[in-house]
């Protein structure tokens, strides 16, 4: 089993920035991450939850939908087990529940995700 808490949702106007954190824990998680990916997704209001990024434990390459690219930053601290998402020049398109994800798979491009957190609003005032 993986635990996965989110952290650092707020408000926050246009043009500024945010750092969400997901804390990953599990007795088997040291061997389970050598091998898997993390995500970030979101779900707006009356919207479907959608794919954000996503990194690997192991390598730390990085897939980023269109609609963040160049403004988010995914990255990951192996001995924290923590990964982050580097929020700037975030939109009030961005307001959502923000979720972390982890999947004992390296394909970046599948969104099949396996464990999920609870989730952190973020909301963008204009």
């Amino acid at each position: 089993q993986v635990q996965l808490v989110e952290s650092g949702g707020g408000l926050v106007q246009a043009g500024g920035s945010l750092r969400l954190s997901c804390a990953a824990s599990g007795r088997t998680f040291s061997i389970y991450k050598i091998t898997s990916k993390m995500g970030w997704f979101r779900q707006a209001p009356g919207k479907e939850r959608e794919f954000v990024a996503a990194i690997t434990w192991s390598g730390g390459s990085t897939f980023y939908a269109d609609s963040v690219k160049g403004r988010f930053t995914i990255s990951r601290d192996n001995a924290k087990n923590t990964m982050y998402l580097q929020m700037n020049s975030l939109k009030p398109e961005d307001t959502a529940v923000y979720y972390c994800a982890a999947d004992k798979s390296l394909l970046l491009q599948q969104l099949k995700y396996e464990y999920w957190g609870q989730g952190t609003q973020v909301t963008v005032s204009s």
